[in-house]
This record gives structure tokens, sequence and C-alpha cells, in this order.
């Protein structure tokens, strides 16, 4: 990624999960497997039997971007001096990492492996790669929301999943720029259009886009498929229960194409980070990305950093969705040392891990209702409140979807729209041919 809750994980049945405003307030606290991805374990096969007498805890990380890897350092670092074990952390290129997990976890997979709740979790959960943690939720259940234990849990009832932070995705721009050229943040899409082309006249690239990594791009088409079709059809088209034939489907790509051309050019051949740096050099007026976005804004620029919310398309669906992922930990199945990596786990479901995390990376928010808010910036309470103002919340498509549909199929399918918008009817009707046929298997 209508209900009146936050949709989380479908369950096995389709009907799905649902977080309430009152519970999301609650959540945030204030109301080639040995090639890419290099294994750090020994040649056992693992499998559960874990070696007790281990201090060594194998962790994959995703987190290859210098801020959260550093973050995860100091996060590290206090496991390794509270428990006197120790946490080997294997970091791999982010995207490396997500395009190989699957052959990583079937191979010789660390203890541990960072991970996404939603639809991903569930995938590897059932297929067996995945360790159930439900007796480390036993112990640390009282940290997190009902509705992040359900976001957690497989289709067997059983807990795979430690939730960590997440974040949501908006419109981020400088507020200096905007107050330079008296522009407003736009609450409908003609006003979005309209700022975009006074964008254009000052010398400034409206929006700034990148998709070099394929998966920058899928958060324009979730968010314009929930403004125009509702988040219903959405998280139905995620799970392979509507046709990309479908009209509805059509629109938003027609509605999408008449935003391209104030979209940076040449986004094919770009990583986000340097489309953010485009925002940061103030080249660009927009960009719609998740708020990890803070990321490349260091000192005065960090808050001089703001965002709206994607703007409203139809007025009877309103801004009622928002996209906000959740990150977090999963042990693989194939476990050298669980018991250590299950005390691993409980440090990490700690106030004292998300809180030095967020310390050198403040462009989340917290999961566990027990960590310390305070501190948190302008950027990050505006978060809090955009998603506790939400009626739904969508875990990104790459989540809300199988993976092997979101990265063989819906990856092509987006970076050939941005290169040839012209053929839509082509374009969906490929896609649910593919779709068809993954989802059969």
């Amino acid at each position: 990624m209508a209900r009146s809750g936050m949709q989380l994980p479908p369950s096995a049945s389709g009907s799905g999960l649902q977080l309430s405003r009152r519970d999301l307030l609650r959540v945030l606290g204030v109301a080639g497997a040995g090639v890419a991805i290099a294994s750090c374990g020994s040649d056992s096969s693992g499998g559960g039997g874990s070696s007790t007498a281990s201090k060594e805890v194998t962790v994959g990380s995703n987190a290859s971007d210098a801020v959260p890897k550093k973050a995860y350092e100091e996060v590290f670092a206090g496991f390794n001096k509270a428990t006197g074990l120790t946490a080997k952390v294997n970091t791999v290129d982010h995207n490396t990492f997500q395009e190989q997990i699957n052959s990583y976890l079937q191979g010789r997979p660390d203890d541990m492996f960072m991970w996404f709740a939603g639809y991903r979790m569930q995938f590897f959960a059932e297929r067996g790669l995945a360790t159930p943690v439900s007796d480390v939720w036993e112990k640390v259940g009282a940290n997190y929301s009902d509705a992040l234990k359900a976001a957690s849990t497989g289709v067997d009832g059983k807990q795979y999943f430690i939730p960590f932070y997440y974040y949501p995705w908006a419109f981020f721009y400088r507020k200096s720029v905007f107050e330079k050229n008296g522009y407003q943040p736009a609450k409908t899409w003609d006003e979005l259009v309209a700022l975009s082309k006074q964008m254009q006249k000052d010398g400034l690239t409206p929006i700034a886009f990148a998709d070099k990594d394929g998966w920058p791009a899928m958060g324009t088409f979730d968010y314009l498929n929930m403004r125009i079709n509702g988040y219903d059809f959405h998280i139905n088209l995620m799970g392979g229960k509507e046709s990309w034939t479908d009209p509805k489907v059509t629109k938003v790509f027609d509605t999408w194409r008449e935003l391209l051309p104030y979209h940076q050019e040449g986004s094919l051949g770009r990583t986000w980070q340097d489309a953010a740096k485009t925002l940061a050099d103030k080249k660009a007026g927009l960009y719609l990305l998740g708020m990890f976005v803070g990321q490349q804004f260091q000192g005065a620029a960090a808050d001089d950093l703001d965002f709206f919310a994607f703007p409203a398309i139809d007025s009877t669906i309103g801004t009622d969705s928002v996209e906000a992922p959740i990150d977090g930990f999963m042990l693989s199945k194939k476990l050298q040392n669980e018991e250590g990596a299950k005390k691993l786990l409980e440090y990490l479901a700690g106030a004292e891990a998300v809180n030095t995390y967020l310390k050198s990376d403040p462009n989340n928010i917290a999961a566990n209702t027990t960590a310390d808010t305070s501190g948190y910036s302008a950027l990050q309470k505006k978060a809090v409140d955009l998603i506790g103002s939400a009626k739904h919340i969508s875990q990104f498509l790459d989540r809300d979807t199988r993976p092997d549909f979101a990265s063989t199929v819906m990856i092509p399918s987006l970076q050939t729209f941005i290169r040839n918008p012209n053929d839509v009817a082509g374009l969906t009707k490929k896609i649910e041919e593919q779709k068809k046929s993954i989802f059969a298997g």
C-alpha cells in the first residue's frame, strides 16, 4: 500500500487486519545467497539447532546508507555492552539485499535479518523461512499496541516480526523556498498542478524524481490509486483481487501522465539520494518520498525541511490514506544461535535501543510505545499528526503485495510507463497477464 481502521498485513482469508486511530496514537506514543548477501554463520544447517554457548549473533543488515548504518552501529554497540554478547553485523547494499532475500534465506542466512511488516513478512513466514518469535512477544508485548502485534503476526497466528520504527511518505519541501516564492502547500490535485507550473516558471524543477532502483515510483502509484479509487480498491489490487485492466487503474496512469512533465527528467538513471540533493540544493521544489529523505539534510537544512500530505483528487475520498511502512527484525529459520538471537530481539524491542537509534537518525517514528518522544523534532511531531489523522495506512506497494510480483512485474512496468507513458492499455494488459500467472502459483 474503505475501512474505519488502519490496514495492516492481509490475513490468510484476505480480510485484513485493522488499526484504529486510537490504536495508532498509542503506537506512536502520543495516545545467490553466498555471493551478494554473504552470511556470517557457520556451515551448520541450523533449522533451530542453536548453539547456546555462542556469544556471537549474526545480523543481516540492509542499512547501507551512511546515516542509518551509523545509527544501527550505536544500537548494536549498546547491545554488546548490556549483554556481553556480540552482534556481528553483515551490511549489504539495500537494494541488493531486497532483490536477493529469497535465495539468502534459503542458503546460509544470518541469525537475524532486517525486514518489513506487511505481506513481505508473511510471505517468508508462510514458506517456512523464518523462526516464530511468539515467546519473545510474551516478554516484550507490553511495549507495543495490539495493532502492531497484529502487524507482526503470520497467518498461522504466530509472531515473526519485531517492529522498530516507521515513517510517512509525503511531499517534502524547503520552507525557505516556499517563503521566498510565496508558495502554499497543495491541498488538491489542481493546486498541485498549479504549484508545479509556477515552480517551473520560477526556474525550479517542480518535483524531484528518481527511479533507478525501481521502488521510489511505487509511492507515486500508491498515492494516486488511493486518492482516485480509495484504500480498499488499492489493497485488493495489491492482493491480486482486482484487474489491472480495470478503467480505474487506467485512470491512475492517465492522471500520473498529467504530472510527468513536472517530474525531474532522467529519473531512471538517478538514485533517491541524488534527487534529494536537488531538493537540498534548492534546485527542485518538491519531493515525494518517505521521511527518511531527512537523512540527506544536516544542520540548518534539516530545520528547513517540511512536508504536506499528498493532495486530494476525489473529494469523496479526500486524504484519508497515508503510506507509512514499518521496519523491523525477523529471525531466519537456519539459526546458529537461537538463544542469543532472541536476546537481541528483546533488546531491540526495548526503549533504549530505539531511543539510541533515533538520536542519530531522527527521520522515523518509534514503534515502541515506551520510547522517549520528548526530543522529537517539529518534523517528527508533524509526522505523528499526519499518521494519527489518517483512517487508513498502507505499507507501500512492494510490501502490500507478493515480493515476486513487486520485483519482477511492477518495477519494470512502472519504469516502462515513465519511459513511455502513452501505451497504458498495453502496459496494464501485460501486468494483468503476469499477475494471473504469479498469483496462481
